[in-house]
């Protein structure tokens, strides 16, 4: 059961990193993010509509559960739109890193809105995670990273961290993961077809290929990834996923290179290094607090001489 958990959440870190290389080809070719952020979420939400007819669930929701669903959507259209305002900026395997900082913003909220205490171990990952960033930050040549880049894909994971806290803070938290899901990817694909009537209207596929591309961003990228997470969260929990979805940077950097041939520095490689590091504490830090703690407590005493 645990190889199918590790499995399945690689496959879902995996996949999602697959992002920019189906996104990035036709937003070269000219179309709108509006436009094609509103496809791959309307793709999504009928492909998971699909999945949750054969597997015989309800779509009923309460009132009660509509503000958050509706925020949900909003907040992962927000997040998806500033990712990909931050490819025009920055190389996709360093926005993919910035992305998984996603973490960090989390346990930050969570002790500034819940006044939940921020663990030692966490506090370390975070000065970690910062340092990382800036590691990313000074390229080997003297150069930096366009700072307004950096701030939108800081922002892109800020409101998916937002989007993470609301899930699990709200009348929503014990909702089916496909049906959160389906009605988070219906508001955004709905936010999308707003933003888009405001500029003309959604536009149609360049050419073939491009539709190729959606439907690949839809599947693999969108509903792949979050079917996959789900199973490994059933099979090996939430925080050993948490911990697989390092290999969500490590797919986008490796995307970056063989697809778009970007440079893969050192600099860029012990960043990476030091943002996995830091997520994986925070991820683990109750399991290594209760350790530390545990291993205090039973400490043998020594006796006098």
């Amino acid at each position: 059961m645990r190889v199918k958990g590790y499995f399945w959440g690689c496959l879902s870190s995996a996949t999602y990193g697959l992002i920019p290389l189906f996104a990035i080809p036709i937003l070269k070719k000219g179309m709108l993010y509006d436009s094609v952020l509103f496809y791959r979420f309307t793709c999504t939400s009928l492909l998971i509509a699909l999945l949750i007819l054969v597997k015989k669930e309800s779509f009923a929701i309460t009132k009660k559960e509509l503000l958050p669903l509706v925020s949900l959507g909003i907040l992962f259209a927000m997040s998806a739109q500033f990712l990909f305002w931050g490819y025009q900026f920055i190389a996709v395997g360093t926005a993919a890193t910035i992305l998984f900082l996603y973490p960090v913003f989390v346990a930050l909220l969570m002790a500034i809105l819940f006044k939940e205490k921020i663990p030692k171990v966490s506090q370390l990952a975070i000065i970690i995670a910062f340092l990382g960033v800036s590691l990313l930050y000074k390229g080997e040549n003297g150069t930096s990273l366009n700072l307004f880049g950096v701030g939108l894909l800081l922002l892109s994971a800020l409101f998916y961290a937002i989007y993470i806290v609301i899930v699990n803070k709200s009348s929503v938290r014990n909702m089916s993961g496909y049906k959160l899901t389906l009605y988070a990817m219906i508001f955004s694909s709905l936010f999308f077809l707003v933003k888009a009537s405001l500029s003309g209207g959604v536009e149609a596929f360049p050419d073939t290929i491009s539709l190729v591309d959606l439907l690949m961003l839809a599947l693999l990228a969108t509903v792949v990834s979050n079917i996959a997470m789900v199973y490994s969260v059933q099979y090996i929990g939430s925080t050993a996923t948490a911990v697989l979805g390092a290999m969500e940077p490590v797919t986008a950097v490796c995307v970056g290179i063989f697809a778009f041939k970007e440079v893969f520095t050192k600099n860029l490689a012990l960043g990476i290094l030091l943002i996995v590091i830091a997520v994986s504490l925070i991820v683990l830090s109750d399991i290594i607090s209760k350790k530390i703690k545990f291993k205090v407590k039973h400490k043998p005493k020594l006796g006098n001489r």
